[in-house]
């Protein structure tokens, strides 16, 4: 127990109980992680630092990489005055024809049909209204100094800044990650197959 209540190992090794994920101890080189498995997905949790030139932020990353049968891609965070402004200079915005959720949130991404399919499970938007901050994407890789991808696999990616220790809101992100995996299958995404990838 530190200063500022639980670290965030304690927290993290709960969390992993109560879900019955693997908890992963960090080293010096690396972080803790969490990871839970869910048919052939494997969903990860771990930390990563940004350098700011003196400074650096952490952030509180959560992926599950997934066969990717169609290059299907889309982002969605919440709207705010910047993404106004990308909105009169013509950024694409996918209406997925749910008023709130529409108003509330910024989705991008290359299959809008897709796209509308994915985000009118009931589920899928209430988990997503719940977390207080969200960016949750689908990405190829993770570039140079991460880990490199097979051609047809992609992954489903969520980073916010700030360590997350706040046990309810992993877990209704590891909802999020379930839910939005089962129904990618469900619309032709992907399939259950392994992606055979290490994280």
């Amino acid at each position: 127990m530190g200063l500022f209540g639980p670290g965030k190992d304690e927290v993290w090794e709960e969390f992993s109980n109560e879900i019955k994920a693997k908890f992963i101890s960090g080293g010096l080189l690396k972080s803790s992680k969490v990871e839970f498995n869910i048919d052939n997905w494997t969903i990860t949790l771990d930390t990563y630092a940004v350098s700011n030139g003196k400074t650096s932020t952490t952030y509180t990353r959560i992926r599950a990489p997934f066969v990717n049968k169609n290059n299907f891609k889309f982002k969605i965070y919440r709207a705010g005055i910047f993404s106004e402004i990308g909105k009169c200079f013509g950024m694409q915005d996918i209406n997925i024809g749910y008023k709130d959720f529409d108003e509330e949130f910024i989705i991008k991404g290359n299959k809008q049909n897709k796209i509308i399919e994915l985000f009118s499970n009931d589920r899928i938007r209430s988990l997503i209204k719940s977390q207080p901050k969200i960016l949750l994407e689908i990405k190829d890789d993770e570039g140079v100094f991460g880990v490199y991808f097979p051609k047809d696999v992609d992954e489903l990616y969520f980073s916010v800044p700030g360590v997350i220790k706040d046990i309810n809101m992993l877990k209704g992100l590891f909802d999020l990650f379930e839910v939005v995996l089962n129904e990618l299958n469900d619309i032709g995404v992907t399939d259950k197959c392994k992606a055979n990838v290490e994280l």
